[in-house]
């Protein structure tokens, strides 16, 4: 029987309770609109029409996020574009909008800037791409007006703590926080999602080795050790009797998040860290970037940092870590010439062969003793032989 993953958001509760709301229509858009985004997401769910190298249907997280972002660019064209259907956006309209979030022009209700505009313009590009695709099956070409949009990402700040810091949190936590605390630190687990997903089976060797399975996994599966951790984990397991199939931390998100903050707040104070963010604003998911950078001056593999964590590509580990927490390693030794290094490795060369003859001299010398001593042997029993010999003629003269 296959495990039954926790999702901490309800994404599917979410999306099927939507689905049903909506079922007479989308408020709040033109009836073409609720209608083709309707379409689009009945097809991501069955995985119809997929412009992606990932085929299949897509995941609830996915299609709330969908629903939401494709809803909002629709209702918006309609405002400023006065576009009734949102197929009928035109390159430089869509190009002006996308800018005006990037610069500041186009806000938040509550007059907050747009942090994640690259999200939107990936958003838009796949539903665009979509709309390609079933028209193509039409024998209808639409044109790509999408092919120049701006996709870099604004990377958004994060709260940067030392390991020194996250020692002062935790001593100044309550013990279950203080479990959980340490856990993010040491594994760089993603949370609350991988996190949540983790039972007591999942450890192994005295709790050293903690197994995040495929199926919970955001990436893939992976087995790593637990190098900080594991003494505290194993008494908080131990002082909540908790069994093998048992959740470790059956926790609600929003609830940690607020304590962290308030924990942080109280701690360092509401400013900034050195990673932007300010300590106030401290989430689970900052651990991850600690973690990353606490393990990235310490793991001598590029590749196995990167299995700790999850991913498949080396930008994450800049991404994740921003080099905080770095150090200048150099040594005198590392300032050598290349030429200097070269003619030292010719001495060490001939030096070596140098003793290398110089003990097959002395295995000369050991044989050419043994043979030596060999001879002595032998003459010394001809001459006990001999002299032998002479007693027995004496005494025959006499």
């Amino acid at each position: 029987m296959k495990d039954m993953k926790i999702d901490p958001y309800n994404n599917k509760e979410k999306y099927l309770d939507w689905k049903d709301r909506i079922e007479s229509g989308i408020p709040n858009i033109t009836e073409f609109n609720s209608n083709i985004i309707k379409q689009y997401l009945n097809d991501m769910e069955n995985g119809l029409n997929v412009d992606s190298t990932k085929k299949g249907s897509r995941s609830y997280l996915r299609l709330n996020t969908l629903r939401v972002r494709i809803g909002f660019l629709a209702r918006e064209f309609e405002k400023r574009f006065n576009l009734t259907q949102i197929t009928d956006i035109k390159e430089e309209q869509l190009f002006s909008f996308f800018v005006g979030m990037r610069n500041g022009k186009i806000v938040k209700r509550n007059g907050g800037t747009y942090n994640s505009v690259k999200d939107y313009v990936q958003d838009f590009k796949a539903f665009w791409h979509w709309w390609m695709r079933i028209n193509r099956k039409k024998r209808i070409e639409i044109l790509d007006i999408t092919l120049d949009l701006d996709t870099s990402k604004e990377k958004p700040d994060w709260v940067y703590l030392t390991e020194e810091q996250i020692k002062l949190l935790c001593d100044k936590a309550k013990y279950e926080y203080k479990a959980l605390m340490m856990f993010l630190f040491d594994s760089g687990i993603r949370a609350p999602t991988e996190l949540m997903n983790v039972k007591v089976s999942d450890l192994y060797n005295d709790c050293k080795e903690l197994q995040i399975r495929e199926g919970t996994s955001k990436t893939f599966g992976r087995k790593i050790k637990l190098m900080i951790c594991s003494d505290i984990i194993k008494d908080y397991i131990k002082n909540k009797n908790l069994n093998p199939d048992d959740y470790i931390f059956d926790i609600c998100p929003t609830v940690v998040n607020r304590y962290l903050q308030r924990l942080a707040t109280k701690i360092f104070g509401d400013k900034a860290s050195p990673a932007g963010e300010n300590y106030s604003k401290l989430t689970m998911y900052d651990f991850r970037h600690c973690s990353c950078c606490y393990w990235l001056i310490r793991y001598k593999s590029e590749s196995a940092l990167k299995y700790r964590f999850g991913w498949k590509g080396s930008d994450k580990i800049h991404y994740y870590s921003e080099l905080l927490g770095m150090e200048d390693t150099i040594r005198e030794e590392d300032l050598l010439m290349d030429v200097t290094k070269t003619e030292i490795e010719k001495r060490l060369m001939k030096t070596e062969k140098d003793n290398e003859i110089l003990k097959e001299d002395n295995n000369q010398i050991k044989e050419d003793n043994r043979i030596l001593k060999e001879q002595t042997r032998q003459m010394l029993k001809y001459l006990e032989i001999a002299q032998g010999k002479i007693e027995i003629i004496e005494e025959m003269k006499n």
